[in-house]
């Protein structure tokens, strides 16, 4: 079945059967293969932009910013001095957008396998890609788990904007790349990975947090909200190597007047400790 059919794109995928989301299309405005992997921009009538790679959407112009905020921020708030962050993925620029604000984060550096998904983004998606032109950015193309043997216990805080685990993504869910990330942490250190739907990979979960135990002092999920991601929902591996921390509880909160300087429009220290509050389903699981 074609995703994009009689003026509207439908999101199939084999990691949520028998379902889709669709997005009525006014124009295509992208589309190529890279090396990596099927790129496609839309025009939606409801959503604006949209960036779908391998046929799944990774953000919308509507709703992009409650998931770019939240793997941001519950991090970078949850720990004492972020100073140094490595962002792996997010080649469409928002995590960066939205990690560079952060007062405490002196330099940022990012890995993305896919220079194409940079440049098409840069092209169509300026209100994500600014995050590029941040002077504390420095920015590799290259495979983070190849990034990160060379630079251990550099980071404080590692973030991984990763697309689900199926192609280029797939790695990024198993335990060799957490052990990886945890030796490319300094003392103290937290990481905050893409952690998938509760709905629809519980099991997945269970699995990545089981190993993260055995890795890190505390591992936690959190979610966030986005309409446009399968169940309405997108959840955060979250996990410390400080054994007192507390990553449910922000360190550091912003003022009313620094929320609007760095235009916050998802994330504040009551949904950083509320999306740790998981439903009963889970919590049995």
């Amino acid at each position: 079945m074609d995703a994009l059919k009689e003026g509207w794109f439908s999101e199939l995928s084999s990691l949520w059967p028998n379902q889709c989301l669709s997005l009525e299309v006014d124009q295509i405005l992208h589309r190529e293969k890279s090396k990596y992997q099927d790129i496609l921009v839309l025009q939606t009538k409801a959503y604006g932009k949209v960036l779908i790679l391998d046929g799944v959407i990774q953000c919308t112009e509507r709703d992009e910013f409650s998931y770019q905020e939240m793997i941001s921020f519950l991090p970078l708030n949850a720990h004492p001095n972020p100073r140094k962050v490595l962002v792996i993925g997010g080649g469409d620029g928002g995590v960066v957008r939205e990690v560079v604000k952060h007062p405490k984060v002196e330099s940022v550096v990012q890995c993305e396998i896919d220079e194409r998904v940079v440049e098409i983004s840069k092209e169509f998606l300026p209100f994500m890609a600014k995050g590029f032109n941040n002077p504390k950015l420095q920015l590799h193309i290259e495979d983070g788990n190849q990034f990160m043997s060379r630079h251990q216990n550099e980071f404080d805080v590692i973030i991984t904007d990763s697309s689900d685990p199926i192609g280029p993504a797939e790695t990024l869910f198993q335990k060799s790349y957490y052990e990886q990330m945890k030796k490319a942490l300094r003392p103290g250190g937290i990481i905050c990975s893409q952690g998938e739907c509760m709905w629809y990979n519980l099991s997945l979960i269970q699995d990545i947090l089981n190993f993260c135990r055995t890795l890190f002092s505390s591992a936690e999920y959190a979610y966030t909200t986005i309409p446009t991601y399968p169940g309405g929902q997108i959840g955060f591996i979250v996990c410390s190597l400080d054994p007192n921390a507390d990553v449910k509880t922000p360190i550091q909160t912003f003022t009313l007047k620094e929320k609007e300087d760095m235009d916050l429009r998802y994330y504040n220290s009551k949904i950083h400790r509320a999306a740790f509050i998981l439903p009963e389903f889970v919590l049995k699981v």
